[in-house]
């Protein structure tokens, strides 16, 4: 067994040395501007993506590492009475798009994070979201999806293992975190 677990952490790390470092600095200067202008980050994503979304607000909104004032970041998979409404009564391909539009405002910034690049309610939401004249930042795997090509800035990990994809996703999220805290607060 321990070479199977030396082999997992061999394989996670393999993935993240080739992650897009200048994707990455590029998604860190457009979040660092928005929140210079005033402006709001609203984040989406499905099972673990959504929890990825869920931990990005929570350092954001909290802090990272630097005790500082807090900065607006918007999970849209925190609220079940509006998920639920929203798919009920129309589908669970909109309930992130729906928000978008509530919540959305012209120069905002849009991340959703999905491994395949596939998921119907992100591609709405960044549908809306690019009407609604926002950013938009894919945090994605595999060849990229549809999503590749509907976002503005395409993070993609080089892998389709969806555990390693989501292991580089979390560390992508941590650096903007650090980078934007130290270059607003540092």
């Amino acid at each position: 067994m321990n070479s199977e677990i030396k082999k997992i952490i061999q394989d996670s790390i393999s993935v993240k040395n080739s992650l897009p470092l200048e994707e990455i600095e590029l998604a860190c200067n457009k979040v660092i501007e928005l929140y210079r202008k005033g402006g709001k980050l609203l984040v989406c994503g499905n099972g673990g993506s959504a929890a990825d979304a869920q931990h990005m607000a929570g350092e954001f909104i909290n802090r990272f590492k630097i005790e500082r004032t807090p900065l607006p970041c918007i999970a849209l998979s925190t609220d079940t009475s509006t998920l639920t409404a929203i798919s009920n009564d129309y589908s669970f391909d909109e309930v992130f798009s729906k928000q978008v539009q509530a919540h959305g405002n012209p120069g905002d910034i849009l991340i959703g994070i999905s491994t395949s690049g596939n998921s119907k309610n992100i591609i709405r939401a960044v549908e809306i979201a690019k009407e609604k004249n926002m950013f938009t930042i894919c945090l994605l795997g595999k060849d990229g999806g549809i999503l590749k090509d509907k976002c503005d800035l395409p993070i993609m990990v080089s892998s389709d293992d969806t555990p390693r994809i989501q292991e580089s996703h979390i560390l992508i999220i941590h650096i903007l975190c650090e980078i934007v805290e130290k270059k607003l607060f540092g």
